[in-house]
């Protein structure tokens, strides 16, 4: 055999070739084996953490500055909070009087849909900026004994918080936690108080006219062009953990780390994306029904002059006649009766309504006593009424013999 053969055959007993294609030592090779063995949540970038007699993995990652999540950059948040601090109004979801990293993105997987003591949550994921960086951190439930190690680090390392961010976690994530806390409170810290931005909420304000589901994988991909690549389904997420549980095999777990760290970046561009559509006065990047849902969210949370504001840049859009019934209506609690006159009489000449027709004979019949100004308006009103159940298929007894009783008075008033 040839020096060089005797070489090679030496050399493969010493050596072999990673996987990026560099030589590794067999020693270094060997330690890379027990350490995988000792910590085989490593390939995920996960560790194991104890507390006393229990233990749960915690799985940290960070992104820099320059971090894109859909159209947005983590600069992005830093922009949107700066611009609620300048914003005159107030809102649900201001950030006004808080900084970036006040706001804790939060997101739970579970074994169920459920709210029920017997669904367990077996991921909370958080997420939040620290010096222009994301850090996204993971809390896993190795097995059902360790809910006390799961709960002690994650309310340890959330205590200071002050607001939380979530897709329907007031309804779903969040009770869901207080439940299971309940099992473990007098080992645990206690739940922390802090505002809630929950998304889901504000989406359906925004959009429920415009897309057929909000589900979040929905809202990610419409509004902010986010695409998923071999994504884990949220719903396959409770068969791997109990397939884990079988197997104790931490691989099977990882595209549920990816889909829960992938839902908490996704809150923190939807956050953005709303606040931008909300503060944005020159309406150059909303669509004419996100502006006119915009506008109603205002006057639902009573800032009036904000809402009467966006209904009167919709005036000569395909929103007109709603703009314009709006607008009286907000003149109307103003106690502007003319500018309501006005605004309710400039939409009838667009389309007949019941509603309308009636808050004119209101009008007429009470401040200006003109009864057959008002009777008329009432007659208009009662015919709108019936054409709008005969389309609809209703026949309310109730507001019929309102509309009649309203027309027999002022027949009345006029005899």
């Amino acid at each position: 055999m040839s020096l060089q053969n005797k070489l090679n055959r030496f050399k493969k007993q010493l050596t072999h070739v990673g996987s990026e294609g560099r030589l590794i030592q067999q020693d270094e090779q060997n330690n890379m084996e027990i350490e995988n063995k000792e910590n085989p949540w490593s390939r995920l970038e996960a560790t194991r953490t104890d507390f006393e007699d229990q233990h749960c993995i915690i799985r940290e990652r960070q992104f820099d500055r320059s971090k894109k999540i859909g159209p947005y950059r983590v600069d992005d948040l830093y922009n949107v909070v700066d611009k609620w601090h300048e914003w005159k109004g107030a809102h649900p979801l201001s950030a006004s009087g808080r900084s970036p990293s006040d706001l804790l993105f939060f997101d739970t997987e579970t074994t169920g849909l459920g709210t029920g003591a017997g669904n367990t949550i077996f991921m909370l994921g958080v997420g939040k900026v620290l010096d222009h960086t994301i850090q996204v951190r993971q809390y896993f439930l190795p097995g059902p004994g360790h809910e006390v190690a799961l709960y002690h680090h994650f309310l340890t390392d959330v205590q200071d918080m002050s607001n939380l961010v979530t897709y329907n976690g007031k309804a779903f994530d969040w009770p869901q936690v207080k439940t299971r806390h309940t099992f473990v409170r007098d080992m645990v810290p206690k739940l922390p108080p802090f505002g809630h931005f929950d998304l889901l909420h504000a989406s359906r304000r925004v959009w429920k006219k415009s897309y057929e589901s909000l589900r979040l994988s929905v809202v990610e991909e419409e509004l902010l062009q986010i695409e998923r690549h071999e994504d884990t389904p949220g719903y396959l997420a409770p068969m791997l953990y109990f397939e884990y549980l079988r197997e104790k095999d931490p691989e099977v777990l990882k595209g549920v780390f990816e889909h829960n760290e992938q839902d908490i970046l996704t809150l923190m561009a939807l956050y953005i994306h709303l606040s931008y559509i909300l503060m944005d006065t020159d309406y150059s990047s909303l669509t004419v029904t996100e502006r006119f849902e915009v506008a109603k969210w205002f006057e639902s949370l009573g800032d009036h002059p904000e809402a009467l504001s966006r209904f009167e840049q919709l005036e000569d859009t395909s929103y007109s006649f709603q703009a314009k019934k709006a607008i009286a209506d907000l003149h109307k609690k103003a106690k502007n009766m003319e500018m309501a006159v006005d605004y309710w009489t400039a939409a009838l000449k667009e389309k007949d309504d019941a509603e309308i027709y009636i808050e004119l004979a209101k009008v007429f019949e009470h401040r200006h006593k003109d009864f057959e100004q008002a009777l008329y308006f009432a007659e208009k009103g009662y015919q709108a009424w019936k054409e709008t159940s005969r389309i609809l298929r209703k026949d309310e007894k109730k507001d019929r013999v309102a509309y009649q009783k309203r027309i027999e008075r002022l027949e009345g008033k006029i005899s």
